[in-house]
Order: C-alpha cells, then structure tokens, then sequence
C-alpha cells in the first residue's frame, strides 16, 4: 500500500471517528433536553391534579372579616374598588391529607397561574427540589422561609419559588413588572384554613442575594416602619401605595434570574380577611 492510499485511509478514519463522537454528544444532549422536558411536564401534571381535587374557583360574594385602616380609621381599600377576582377555595383538608407541611394556598390576581399550595419545611432545602407530594423534582414547591410564622403573623413573611423555564412556578413573576401586569391588578391573594388574605403589591425590585429585602422582624417597630418605607423607594415601578406603615404584615415573593446573584422580588401588604 502506498503511503497516499495509507494517509486516505487513517484520513477517513479520523472523519469517522469525529462524526461519531458528534453523534454521540448530540443523543446525550437530546436525552437531557427530554429527561428535563419531562422533569418539567411531571412537575406541573402533579400540581395540576392537586389544584383539581383540592380547589374549585367560586363567584360568591365573599364576607369581610377585617380590612386594613389608616390612622384616621379610612379604609386604605375604598369600599367602591370591589373585588374583582374571587380567591380559589380550598379543601385544607385534603391537601393535608396529601401533605401535612402545606400552610396555605398562593393566587395571584394578574397571573392567575401563579396559583399553587405553599409548603414550610424545617430547612429552605427541603422544598426547594421537592414537589408538595414530597417527590424529588428540579421545580420543587412555593415555600416560605423556614423561620417564618406558619400562619403568617410575621412582619415580613418570604415565600420562594423557581423561576422555571417553562414558565411554571414564579416563572411568570417577572411579568408583573416586565409585562406591566400589576397594571391589570396590583393584589394577590393568600388562603389559609382560618381565612383568605388579601395583600397589595407595592414593591418590585431586583434584589442582590444578599440584600436587607430578605430581612425578618420580630416586632412591629420603627425599623420594620424604616424598612417598608425604603422598600417602596426602591420599587422599579412607583406603586403609589398609600398609608404604608410599621403596622403592615408583608409577604416577599422571591425568585432567581439569570444572574445568579440577583433576584426578582414582589412585595404586599395585607391589606383584609375576608371568608
């Protein structure tokens, strides 16, 4: 053989050999990219079975157990600005029956599929890989900070999700600024078995991990007054929020992006109870 026919040959090899290894990686490739599809499709399929066998949506008038006042005793809510979008109802019941961690349910107005069962484990680790059935998936479940009150009692309450590409979980958050859906509605709301929490957004930001958004309270006192009041300010929408106060019970969404020392953040206040 001579030493062209001997450099062809090893050179056609060498093309072989190359195209398989592209094949290779690009099988392994499209079997993640399915292993994850499906990750995601099993994560949302489950949370959809929940909702159906755990809440109906109800168009009854709901009864008004407390509303937020100012100092001058004004509804910080007008009476004529009516509730438009009626919370889901919940079987408490049943979803402690599928998971006894669950300590409320979370509805947005403006993106009604930001609608899932809150869970609390004993870590911020537990849940954040784990669906509200206790299975391991990526999604994981909306969960509040560890250390926060159950029954969200605390002056600042924080309830993560992942921003999943899917737009599953609080994938979808972002919109309520990016989107300007808070335009659409600028509430949100929280049941739990002792009543349905109607909280306002006033605050929506991008958030380093470290930032003092993530800071608890142990007391209605002036820094929590002091801390309302800057959260507002850095708002990147003015919400025009009034009557924020040390008084306010807060809750803080909190997601990922695609930095990740940053986060996404939505804000409200409680501003009523109704049943």
């Amino acid at each position: 053989m001579t030493a062209k026919k001997k450099k062809k040959k090893s050179g056609g090899i060498f093309w072989k050999l190359l195209f398989l290894i592209a094949l290779a990686v690009f099988c392994f490739s499209m079997y993640q990219l399915v292993t994850i599809y499906l990750g995601y499709k099993q994560g949302v399929d489950e949370y959809h079975a929940v909702a159906e066998a755990t809440t109906v949506q109800s168009s009854e008038p709901l009864e008004v157990v407390e509303e937020k006042k100012d100092e001058e005793g004004n509804l910080i809510i007008p009476e004529e600005e009516e509730i438009t979008v009626n919370p889901p109802e919940v079987d408490f019941d049943a979803l402690k029956a599928i998971n006894d961690d669950v300590v409320g349910w979370l509805e947005l107005e403006a993106i009604p599929s930001i609608s899932y069962p809150i869970t609390q484990g004993e870590d911020n680790e537990y849940y954040l890989h784990r669906t509200i059935k206790q299975t391991y998936n990526f999604a994981g479940s909306i969960f509040i900070d560890s250390t926060n009150a159950s029954d969200f009692s605390d002056c600042n309450t924080i309830i993560y999700g992942h921003n999943m590409k899917n737009g599953s979980m609080f994938g979808k958050l972002k919109q309520m600024y990016e989107s300007g859906k808070y335009k659409d509605s600028k509430y949100l709301w929280i049941c739990t078995p002792d009543g349905k929490y109607r909280y306002e957004i006033f605050s929506m930001q991008y958030a380093n991990v470290n930032s003092d958004v993530y800071t608890l309270f142990s007391e209605h006192d002036d820094q929590f007054g002091v801390y309302v009041d800057k959260m507002a300010k850095q708002s990147k929408v003015n919400m025009k929020t009034k009557g924020l106060s040390k008084d306010d019970y807060v809750v803080t969404l909190s997601t990922c992006t695609s930095n990740e020392s940053m986060r996404f953040v939505v804000q409200a206040r409680w501003v009523g109870t109704y049943k």
